[in-house]
């Protein structure tokens, strides 16, 4: 008998038509999902707390804890409608986004736009991307009402396809009046996570922190990284990523603005910089999109997943994959295999870039203590660690180990937001319904019943002093597993 192998690396899972089912939903997370994401470009706020509803109630069906992220749709700029719908666009022919056509007056010569600054923002020979940069226009005059371009690379354009510009720089508030309604339903929908898009500077986040408040929601916020100016400004992206608790990598509008030859070393700065600053880290975007029709991955998609895993994300996310796609389950499994494969690597469990760090408190110098002494103390199969707020298992996380991270909690709330934690297994423990001296043993009788450690193994447990009191673990011990 070997203890239970652990896949380190969360998975995100976007929730559509695809996968809103009751059953889809089960499904999905016996595959290994850890966290929803319940995108608000679509759907009403009804229909997401219905979903989230199911999600919970599959959730304790299944015995885990999983979280859900409520995403944010932003200041997408998008294009108006076409008359019939899409036009097919020819390279070097003239093309117009003119401000003064109505919603459903687009035609093979303009379009209109939702976005009235764009004129305020845009000059001649600049590149405007189109549905993702899958079709380019470039600019040769600039009016008060119009910008007329030339087709650079051509192809099917649909309506209310979203526009960015080549380097950044089209500013519009993260927070839309759309959002701002959301933020107001999510105290129905109760999301353990909230995305927020385009942010610009630690300002969104405060806005959103200060929102959220208001209505009795204590959720964690994840800054999405998508803005060229962001990323080349080191000041505001060392701001945004302090603000929030973690950031995602969204390398759809991300890569648009930058070039796809920028974006990986973006994606891997994006990540080890987060961890190092105590944050958590998603991957996404494309990661597995040829399964949204084929029941297989390509091996770059295997090796995207991989690279990301080896970077040190604490999650990676699928999109229309999962909201979408023919094979949800499937694609679910195979990033769940390739972050496995990638894991087993010795390069995956090991860390060294805090060993010259000075710690700020007796939590965080524990935290880290107990990492060190997990990997090199052949002995001990997992670390224990008794949490009321989830801080001190997310400071483990930073550090790169191969071996599995309890969260263990009575606070359901704590143990959802746990989920997104590279190496952190979330388990309801309540700690405080036992005698203090037998915790200990209670603990370890706890994990060998799951079978997730065997007798004659030894486990480090972390926990405070005072039982119950958030921040307050100052203790470390190497236990037997008898």
């Amino acid at each position: 008998m070997t203890p239970k192998i652990n896949r380190r690396t969360k998975i995100v899972a976007t929730i559509g038509p695809g996968s809103e089912s009751e059953d889809m939903i089960a499904r999905l997370i016996t595959a290994g999902v850890d966290v929803f994401r319940l995108n608000f470009s679509h759907g009403t706020a009804e229909q997401h707390a219905a979903v989230a509803q199911r999600i919970r109630k599959q959730s304790r069906i299944a015995g885990r804890y999983v979280g859900i992220l409520a995403d944010l749709q932003g200041p997408k700029i998008r294009i108006s409608k076409f008359r019939d719908d899409a036009i097919e666009l020819t390279e070097g022919a003239p093309f117009r986004l003119d401000l003064n056509l109505g919603d459903d007056e687009g035609d093979q010569r303009s379009v209109g736009l939702d976005y009235r600054e764009l004129c305020d923002f845009v000059v001649q020979d600049d590149i405007l991307l189109l549905d993702d940069g899958r079709l380019r226009l470039r600019v040769d005059q600039v009016t008060p009402s119009a910008v007329d371009c030339t087709v650079v690379i051509g192809g099917k354009l649909s309506s209310r396809k979203g526009i960015n510009r080549l380097g950044g720089g089209l500013a519009a508030p993260a927070l839309t009046s759309k959002d701002l309604n959301d933020i107001k339903e999510l105290s129905t929908i109760k999301p353990d996570f909230v995305a927020v898009s385009f942010v610009s500077s630690a300002d969104d986040i405060l806005q959103t922190q200060e929102l959220l408040a208001e209505i009795g929601l204590e959720a964690g916020i994840i800054a999405k990284i998508e803005r060229a100016e962001v990323v080349a400004d080191e000041e505001i992206l060392n701001g945004i990523i302090r603000a929030s608790l973690g950031v995602m990598v969204a390398r759809g509008d991300l890569g648009v603005e930058v070039g796809d030859a920028q974006l990986i070393g973006i994606q891997k700065e994006l990540i080890s910089r987060a961890r190092k600053m105590d944050r958590v880290v998603i991957t996404a975007t494309q990661m597995m999109e040829s399964m949204i029709d084929n029941s297989m991955p390509t091996r770059a998609e295997v090796f995207d997943v991989a690279n990301a895993v080896l970077d040190g994300t604490d999650a990676v996310m699928l999109s229309a994959e999962t909201a979408v796609g023919k094979y949800p389950v499937e694609v679910v499994t195979a990033m769940s295999d390739a972050a496995l494969g990638a894991e087993r690597q010795a390069v995956a469990r090991t860390s060294r870039y805090r060993l010259e760090r000075q710690f700020s408190s007796p939590q965080e110098a524990i935290a880290m203590a107990a990492i060190y002494a997990a990997n090199h103390y052949a002995n001990v199969r997992g670390i224990a660690c008794l949490t009321e707020s989830g801080s001190t298992p997310l400071l483990m996380s930073r550090l790169s180990s191969g071996l599995p991270i309890f969260g263990l909690s009575a606070k359901p709330e704590t143990l959802q937001k746990l989920a997104l934690c590279r190496g952190v297994i979330p388990k309801f423990f309540d700690a405080r319904a036992f005698e203090e001296i037998d915790v200990e043993s209670r603990t370890i009788e706890f994990l060998l019943d799951g079978g997730y450690v065997l007798k004659g193994d030894s486990i480090l447990l972390t926990k405070g002093t005072v039982m119950g009191e958030p921040g307050s673990t100052n203790i470390m011990k190497v236990l037997p597993v008898q």
